[in-house]
């Protein structure tokens, strides 16, 4: 099955284009939580997991932060293998690592991901150039979401500045990777921010069929009435990340799990102007 057509029955089967941003820092998870697991990698374990539980209705997709995991050593590497084995097989899942190195180094980082984690895609760096993402661009089945048009403010010290007489960096790179798609197997995406809008709308024009991640609704105050807007006739697939805003919702209630699952839910609701276009 391509990538393209296991995302499309994802947002078919859960009737959403949310993904839940899986960022598993230990002093936010939860006290209830805590005070039942004293050992930090079986801690985020268990948090993701319930997280996932109460959101894989509501989800079509979700993001692990490898930074989370891998802080933790190899346990924390065991913890995010074992979490993949309870996110549903009809759910995308996104390797959120950002990686973006030449030659061989990018062809470990592939076989990290792809052949050992076997994970759907991965978010990569292109600023180390083009050839960085070849590693990756070689079977149908998976993709790649490259940083285009980030969600933090540090998006203005390059991404938005102007390049080689398009309006910004992003807009090339966009152009770019329109142009790498034609000869590549793996669908091409791009990360590009809810929370800069009006930056975004040339880089979504200029790579129209691309596949989105986007970034920036919920805690970082992206408008989905904006968004909307900018979405607007894109016919690559928008896949809409909510990290912080859902996985932390519970606070530290004793039925934070519900409040995890209402906010998934209420996401999903908000988003319906957008996903009516998709589902």
């Amino acid at each position: 099955m391509t990538f393209t057509d296991k995302l499309k029955r994802a947002i078919q089967s859960s009737g959403s284009l949310v993904c839940v941003g899986l960022d598993p820092d230990p002093i936010r998870i939860p006290q209830p939580l805590k005070q039942q697991y004293s050992n930090e990698s079986e801690l985020i374990f268990e948090f993701c997991r319930r997280v996932v539980e109460s959101t894989k209705v509501d989800a079509c997709a979700y993001k692990p932060n490898i930074a989370f995991f891998e802080s933790l050593g190899s346990a924390g590497w065991q913890a995010f293998e074992k979490l993949l084995d309870y996110i549903p097989s009809n759910r995308i899942v996104i390797a959120d690592a950002k990686r973006g190195d030449i030659g061989n180094t990018a062809g470990k980082y592939k076989e990290a991901y792809f052949d050992r984690y076997r994970v759907d895609a991965v978010t990569l760096n292109p600023l180390m150039g083009l050839e960085t993402l070849d590693p990756f661009l070689e079977s149908e089945e998976h993709a790649v979401f490259v940083l285009s048009m980030t969600s933090n403010p540090g998006a203005a010290d390059f991404f938005q500045r102007s390049f080689q007489g398009r309006m910004s960096l992003g807009e090339y790179i966009a152009e770019e990777l329109s142009k790498k798609q034609k000869s590549s197997p793996a669908q091409i995406g791009m990360v590009v921010g809810a929370t800069h809008a009006a930056s975004s709308k040339p880089v979504l024009d200029a790579f129209p069929q691309s596949h989105l991640l986007i970034p920036g609704i919920g805690a970082q105050g992206g408008s989905i009435s904006e968004l909307a807007k900018t979405l607007y006739g894109h016919q690559g697939c928008p896949i809409i990340n909510s990290s912080r805003g859902i996985i932390y919702a519970g606070g530290d209630a004793e039925n934070w799990t519900e409040l995890v699952a209402k906010a998934a839910a209420e996401l999903k609701d908000s988003l319906r102007e957008i996903t009516d276009r998709y589902v």
